[in-house]
């Protein structure tokens, strides 16, 4: 069974998580695969160069080292010995891993994950699934109880319509492909694979490939689906359309409140207060209408964009079209700020000492993919600010790409000599800071809530010149 997931940290997070429970019948899920003993992880991606055994050594040790630590369980050591290279569409390093036994997966049991590039273009990615497959399965041996029995490739990669199916054509009369994607939030995703709140599973147009596809998950899933979380059972396109039309909604809902925030800016209402209100019914919801510079990460705008992209190609002009839409409302919110901080600066950032709070797309996270926070840090600096970026978790990443910032990672130094300050990413330790305590040591007492996370009279109580978005 290959299992595509995207990273080793929570490819090996998730497995320890599990521990046994994954490895149900493992002769008949998979044949054995034989490397040895321990784990075979496959690296598939364009790049000619693969990650070195050192590097996924690295990878692995830590995440083994934190999961463990946090399951107060005894840390193995974790050695990694390079298998065979396949040339191809792309480069596929078979490794192999032990000392990872520890974890009750039976006598001679496997699991193989596929870390897909998430750079690759779409066009590649059935040939990676292919390829991966191929290095992974070509020195399988037959389970002497069960017989030779065909592979079960599970993809779970968010893919544009119609890749299960050229991959099941890739993979005829070899293996039986799934597709089961995955709904995980960052920074939660060993929660969120232990207690998800669906599963999907695509399976062939074929009624007893279908049942036995259903069957195959439903004993990986059985723990969970006695739990009663819900199973939806569908074809190939539908479970592929699943994510990113979750996220497109979600997107849809956070630009539909920021145009909002744009209507309350010019007609003197309160868009949090008007938030609140729609939020009360349910039908609507209050996740997601917090508005403030928009959305970003890796997952979001790219789904997003994918959608709309397949909605061209099949004809779907009106979703397209929306699509398009919410995300330059999106772009645009970047641009209102930047705009409303050169307002209280007085028209020109030159030598402006501002400070930023908040480098990560979301709190709890490192990742700066498409970070808004850093987008409009970077466009102030670009027109001349000095530029100083505070945040608990993304400094290294933030080191690494712009360099040209200056970076502190305590709040009350990057709040030092400081003539505006913007709220971008709502820290848990920045939304509690007093008012009082954070005017002391800035030149000039101007917050501007991107977020619209602060309190707006305790910080003008406290003398500080406070502008939102929508209020």
């Amino acid at each position: 069974q290959i299992l595509d997931l995207a990273g080793f940290r929570e490819a090996v997070g998730v497995v320890l998580g599990l521990r046994h429970e994954i490895a149900v019948d493992t002769g008949h899920l998979c044949p054995e695969i034989d490397l040895g003993g321990g784990y075979g992880i496959a690296y598939t991606g364009a790049d000619p160069v693969a990650p070195s055994p050192a590097q996924v050594a690295r990878a692995l040790a830590e995440a083994v080292r934190e999961t463990c630590e946090r399951l107060g369980d005894e840390v193995p050591t974790v050695s990694i010995e390079p298998g065979r290279a396949v040339a191809g569409p792309t480069t596929v390093t078979l490794y192999t891993v032990t000392g990872l036994k520890r974890v009750e997966l039976g006598a001679g049991a496997s699991r193989l994950y596929v870390s897909i590039d998430g750079g690759m273009s779409d066009n590649i990615r059935p040939a990676l699934y292919e390829a991966a497959y191929t290095a992974l399965v070509a020195n399988r041996r037959p389970d002497p109880q069960a017989g030779l029995v065909r592979s079960r490739v599970v993809g779970k990669s968010t893919v544009p319509v119609g890749t299960a199916q050229q991959v099941a054509e890739r993979l005829a009369g070899h293996a039986l492909v799934l597709w089961n994607p995955e709904f995980l939030r960052e920074g939660f995703a060993v929660a969120d694979t232990l207690h998800p709140d669906r599963i999907v599973y695509g399976v062939p147009a074929d009624p007893r490939d279908a049942q036995e596809a259903q069957t195959a998950l439903d004993a990986v899933y059985q723990d969970l689906l006695e739990e009663g979380i819900p199973r939806i059972v569908t074809d190939y396109p539908t479970a592929e359309l699943v994510k990113t039309a979750a996220n497109s909604f979600r997107s849809t809902k956070i630009s539909f409140i920021n145009a909002m925030a744009h209507l309350c800016d010019t007609a003197g209402a309160d868009v949090t207060v008007l938030a609140d209100a729609i939020g009360h019914d349910p039908r609507i919801g209050r996740r997601f209408l917090q508005a403030g510079v928009g959305f970003g990460g890796g997952c979001l705008p790219k789904d997003i964009r994918a959608l709309q992209a397949s909605a061209d190609i099949h004809g779907a002009r009106h979703l397209a079209d929306l699509l398009g839409r919410v995300d330059s409302i999106n772009r645009e919110q970047r641009d209102r700020i930047v705009g409303l901080a050169r307002t209280h600066v007085g028209g020109d950032f030159s030598g402006k000492a501002i400070t930023i709070l908040g480098a990560a797309f979301k709190p709890l996270s490192d990742d700066v993919r498409d970070s808004p926070a850093l987008d409009v840090a970077s466009r102030l600096a670009d027109l001349g600010a000095e530029v100083t970026v505070c945040d608990p978790q993304a400094l290294p990443v933030v080191a690494r790409s712009h360099p040209h910032l200056t970076l502190e990672d305590d709040p009350r130094a990057a709040l030092r000599g400081a003539e505006l300050v913007l709220l971008l990413t709502e820290w848990d330790q920045f939304v509690a800071l007093d008012p009082a305590d954070a005017a002391d040591g800035v030149a000039e007492r101007v917050i501007i809530d991107g977020r619209n996370a602060l309190d707006p009279v305790a910080w003008r109580e406290a003398g500080w010149t406070y502008a939102g978005v929508g209020r």
